[in-house]
């Protein structure tokens, strides 16, 4: 299948391609999210007569992406949760903690822009996160996870008073 590109898409080609591509992440993908359309000759006419609005909008989100990426790097993003002893995390901190740490610090990030290759992070600590805001902006920025201060471990069990303790009498007084 042959389709024009309506903004660049990263590992496939710039605006105004002409590129072949499998039928299915065409019509699945390609298509329907508005990065292509169908190489037609009456597309690829409607395509030529929309090409400067088309650059320009690229151009614009670029801008923003770069502006953007400026502030992220500069961020350095304290997250609290709940750990042991060991540092380790009662649970997780995933994409979408991160993207509302940002939001919280005035940094608009979108969950599906935070990439985090090894999983979400489980461990106290610096953390070295990157975030994808364009095909052609990648920022890595940092966050320190801390812990809430409650460093008892939630299974661990206190000594509690016996009844004897208690001066309560038992079943054999």
């Amino acid at each position: 299948m042959e389709v024009i590109l309506l903004e660049k898409v990263e590992n496939l080609g710039n605006i105004g391609d002409l590129v072949k591509v499998k039928s299915g992440y065409g019509r699945n993908y390609l298509l329907p999210k508005g990065k292509a359309t169908l190489a037609t000759g009456t597309n690829i006419a409607a395509f030529e007569a929309r090409r400067a609005e088309l650059e320009l909008k690229q151009a614009d989100e670029f801008g923003s992406a770069q502006a953007r990426a400026k502030l992220l790097g500069k961020l350095e993003l304290k997250l609290v949760a709940k750990a042991g002893p060991e540092g380790k995390l009662f649970g997780s901190l995933g994409t979408v903690d991160i993207a509302e740490a940002a939001a919280a610090a005035g940094v608009e990030l979108l969950r599906s822009e935070v990439r985090l290759p090894d999983g979400p992070i489980r461990s106290l600590g610096d953390h070295e996160i990157e975030a994808h805001l364009h095909t052609d902006v990648n920022v890595t920025f940092k966050i320190n996870v801390q812990s809430d201060g409650d460093t008892t471990d939630p299974l661990e069990v206190t000594d509690t008073p016996d009844a004897t303790d208690a001066g309560e009498p038992t079943d054999g007084e």
